[in-house]
Order: C-alpha cells, then structure tokens, then sequence
C-alpha cells in the first residue's frame, strides 16, 4: 500500500475491558507516515489511574512516561531496514491486584524511496588498512553496547530543537557510494554548517560517549532516556566528556571534518530503542512546529 505524501496519522482503539472492571485504555498515534525511519508518538488515555504501561511493537518493548494523572506516552521508532508489512502495537498496564489491560492496533508499515547518494573520500574509509581493523571492530561493540544501555527514566523536558540553525543538505536513509563501492545506507541527516559552528544538545540528557571513532571523527552520544540517543558526529572539538549531564541548547562541541567526509557539516543520528529514525521525523512530531493530523480512513486513501 501506497500512503503517498501523507504528513501525519492519528489511529484511535478502545481497550476491550476485563469481566471484572470497567477500566479502558485509548491509544492515539501521531506520526508524519507510516514507512521506514519515521518517529511514532503513541499517546495513551487511562480512566483509572496505574503506575505503569508497557508498548511493544517489532518484537521491542517500550515504556510509556505519565504525561499526567490520567495520560501516558511512548515513542516508537520504525527503522530504517525495516520491511514493510502489517506489525501488531500493544499497549500493557497491569493493575493492583493482577487485572491486565491490553490494547491492540495493526500499524502498517509502508516502503520508502531512499536517494543514492556518490561520495569521493580518502580510500582507507572505504578499505580501511589492516592495521585498523581491531579498532573498527572495538569501536562497533562499544556502540552496540551503548544502544542497550540507556537511562530507565525519560531524561528529556519539553521540545526538541535542530543542533545547529542551517539546513539539512543530506537525506536520511541515503543509499551510500563511496569511491564507487556501496557502503551502509545513511543513517542520519547532515547539516550544511561551516567548521567551528557550535553545536547545541537538541534536549536534556546524559553524554555517553564522548571521542574520537574511526568512521565518525569526533563524536558526541547523548542518551535522552527511554531508548532514545543523539549521535553528533565530525566535531572538530568536544566541549563535553562521559558522564555529563547536558541541558538543551548546552554546546557539547564545534562543527568539524573528522572521520569519513567530504566537507565540514554535522551529522546528527537518533536511535530509539534500537530503530535508526530521521532526526527531522522526530523535530517534526517533537519539535516547535507540529504537523497537522488526519484522520485513520484518510490515511489509508
């Protein structure tokens, strides 16, 4: 299925209760579209009060933050491999005393066209030397093991805003060439910033990761919380070591051309539980400016 341009998506389900209460649940999700990269805010409704409710979806569990007595939320990421098809997202609170609550909805994932982007770099990027195998491959395992390893407690306040005020001159999900051989598709966006720009945390949280890496130059990892990092890469300085704890709009480095590029620019990536996701997905849904909402049958036109 052919969603087209669509901007935005609002499905809402009523949680069928169990024999013993008349407690419901109601699930509203809000995203640009449905297909691969794409930031899903899922907003939940509770006529009674609970302490806690699970999402899962993609065979991922996420936990929702109370936004106030009587409403929670929960970002889900779609990421950017990720095939099209129908994915089950549930919706889980238990209750004192065992009673279980459940809400299911169909979210379809729909196929993207990604860009081909052909890059010329200095060929040890694109074959690196055996000499640095060891550390590519060290480099990897400590990110892997960063992605499982964020804050249980949402370390993120209000809106999430762009890291540097030029625009992004790269898309996301781009099927990279480099010096003719095809590499990992591009899992970020890149802003057309001139060297020494400072580079601003997008929100509040905890730097972990703050260094030099092989394919990424200077990099900065910002953990927001609940599965959701920031990835600043190509600094040309860290103003910010692990451990930190950032505000938004704290300057955590300088704009740079270190590791694999073409040019000065910024890189900025976001992971959510795991889901490589388009960082402007989530300034569009979490931002300053809000997309507007059409309804489920609308959707599916």
């Amino acid at each position: 299925m052919n969603l087209g341009p669509i901007t935005a998506a609002l499905l809402t389900i009523a949680l069928a209760q169990a024999p013993v209460s008349t407690a419901q649940l109601s699930m509203t999700l809000k995203t640009r579209a449905t297909s691969q990269g794409e930031l899903v805010v899922v907003t939940i409704a509770v006529t009674q009060a609970v302490d806690r409710i699970d999402v899962r979806v993609f065979d991922r569990d996420t936990r929702a933050f109370p936004v106030d007595g009587r409403t929670w939320r929960a970002l889900v990421g779609i990421d950017l491999d990720a095939t099209p098809d129908t994915y089950k997202i549930t919706a889980t609170t238990t209750r004192t005393g065992g009673v279980t609550f459940r809400a299911t909805q169909d979210l379809v994932v729909t196929a993207r066209e990604f860009p081909t982007r052909k890059l010329t770099v200095d060929e040890s990027f694109v074959n690196p030397p055996a000499e640095v195998t060891d550390r590519i491959a060290r480099e990897a395992k400590e990110l892997e093991q960063i992605w499982t390893e964020s804050s249980s407690e949402r370390l993120w306040t209000g809106v999430f805003e762009r890291p540097v005020p030029h625009d992004s001159n790269s898309a996301f999900g781009s099927r990279s060439v480099f010096n003719g051989q095809a590499r990992s598709p591009h899992s970020g966006a890149d802003f057309s910033s001139p060297a020494g720009t400072p580079i601003k945390s997008p929100n509040a949280g905890r730097i972990v990761l703050a260094k030099d890496l092989y394919f990424s130059g200077n990099t900065v990892i910002i953990d927001h919380g609940l599965g959701l990092f920031s990835t600043m890469a190509h600094l040309s300085s860290i103003d910010v070591k692990p451990g930190d704890v950032v505000r938004a709009g704290q300057v955590v480095g300088l704009v740079g051309a270190t590791g694999r590029v073409t040019g000065a620019h910024l890189h900025w990536a976001v992971r959510l539980n795991g889901a490589r996701i388009d960082p402007l997905s989530l300034l569009a849904l979490l931002g300053t400016s809000q997309p507007p909402l059409v309804t489920h049958e609308e959707l599916k036109k």
